[in-house]
């Protein structure tokens, strides 16, 4: 059973499947391949060991153990193979491009190899469009999506029997895997961590879901991408167990994952190019990634982003129109920099949703503009968010904190906090 986005006991289909036999030999294995790259970003690798152990002891629990290898997946499932005298191999259905090469490894040793659904609600290809290979607009996805039957939750496999004589091996340090800090205020990882915040999400949030998710200073989503995008949650649970506006919300990271199976090279290139010149403003860049912008809704949701290795969807969309559309740079630039801190970093859903913001992507109306004031003063009308995330502005009262220009100009001199970047209507 070869663990890679599906970390977790419980709705695990793969697992499932492989502990029907007598024997089973639970397996992560540390790519280097990833580790040397982008991927290797200190939230997801702390967030990735947080999640690894809870993985081991709940196996441990069931008898068995989490087996850890580092190196190539398929010549480490090999050597484990030949063994301990496997002739099959379990993993999640991944179809993303490294996920599909990462397959065909797999399938080239002799094994008989069945790879099944739980990294998405609906797997990359099961919808598709009369006369297209995916849907490249949301709303007939969503009905389609809402329409698809569901698989059957998979059961908790009341045993791992682990064969004698293999080494489990020990978890890497952080050290070994990261270079540079983990941000201060990172949620745990993990299976347990997950479902107790998806158990309280339910009971306190869950029914204002529509009505609050855009509330900034309420902070009351979910916060379930990070466990999601490793498979600490099973999205088949979730989807399941939430409203239908956040079902929508896995629908459109479901979307995005068909998109990018459809066109591998969202990450890179325009999914629908505009010939739009892009602004080479490195200062205007450095800027926006460390959240002095002078503007302080786009500077609270990149300084969130750094202290949590989170930020609010909303700000999300904020920080993200107004790089593309205020100061002209990019969308790649700030796809690296959000990557490079999120621990929900998915390169399907983060690609997809910066397109989208800078006009390249799936949206309908391409030149769509968010206009930061006007979102600060809808989503953050008492200024509370920005209070708590930008501390120059702490003591500037009501919704004027997201206009401190216009303060008089000894005020302006006395808190510290720079003059826009860029002119704004």
């Amino acid at each position: 059973m070869l663990f890679t986005r599906d970390l977790r006991v419980r709705d695990n289909p793969a697992l499932e499947a492989a502990c029907k036999a007598d024997r089973t030999v639970p397996v992560f294995v540390f790519d280097d391949a990833l580790l040397s790259g982008p991927f290797a970003a200190p939230n997801r690798v702390r967030f990735l060991l947080d999640a690894l152990a809870d993985l081991r002891e709940s196996l441990r629990g069931l008898g068995g153990d989490l087996v850890v290898r580092r190196g190539d997946p398929a010549a480490e499932v090999a050597r484990l193979a030949r063994q301990v005298d496997a002739t099959a191999l379990f993993l999640a259905d991944e179809r993303s491009a490294y996920g599909r090469r990462r397959l065909a490894a797999l399938r080239g040793l002799g094994l008989e190899v069945t790879a099944l659904p739980g990294v998405t609600v609906v797997p990359p290809g099961d919808l598709v469009p009369a006369g297209g290979d995916h849907y490249r607009v949301f709303t007939p996805y969503w009905r389609a999506w809402e329409a698809a039957g569901r698989r059957p939750v998979a059961a908790t496999p009341r045993k791992v029997r682990l064969p004698e004589g293999v080494h489990a091996g020990p978890l890497p340090s952080f050290a070994d895997l990261a270079s540079g800090a983990a941000s201060p205020d990172l949620a745990e990882g993990g299976e347990r961590a997950g479902r107790r915040r998806l158990a309280r999400w339910l009971d306190e949030d869950a029914a204002d879901y529509e009505r609050v998710r855009d509330d900034l200073a309420a902070d009351r989503t979910s916060r379930l991408g990070p466990y999601i995008k490793f498979g600490c949650v099973s999205p088949r649970e979730a989807a399941e167990a939430g409203p239908d506006a956040f079902r929508r919300q896995l629908a459109w990271r479901d979307f995005h994952h068909q998109v990018a199976a459809a066109f591998p090279e969202l990450p890179r290139a325009d999914y629908r190019p505009r010939r739009r010149e892009w602004n080479r403003d490195e200062d205007a860049l450095a800027a926006w990634r460390d959240g002095l912008t002078g503007v302080p809704v786009v500077d609270a949701g990149m300084r969130q982003l750094r202290r949590e290795g989170f930020m609010h969807n909303r700000a999300r969309l904020i920080t993200a129109s107004f790089l593309t559309r205020d100061l002209g740079i990019d969308w790649r630039a700030g796809l690296r920099h959000f990557d490079g801190l999120l621990a929900d970093g998915d390169v399907a859903d983060d690609a997809g949703n910066w397109q989208w913001v800078a006009g390249t992507g799936n949206s309908t109306r391409p030149g769509q503009v968010m206009n930061p004031l006007r979102q600060a003063s809808r989503f953050d009308p008492s200024g509370d968010y920005v209070r708590r995330y930008v501390p120059e502005l702490a003591g500037v009262e009501g919704p004027g904190v997201h206009r401190p220009w216009t303060l008089p100009e000894d005020r302006r001199r006395g808190l510290g906090y720079p003059p826009p970047i860029t002119d704004l209507p």
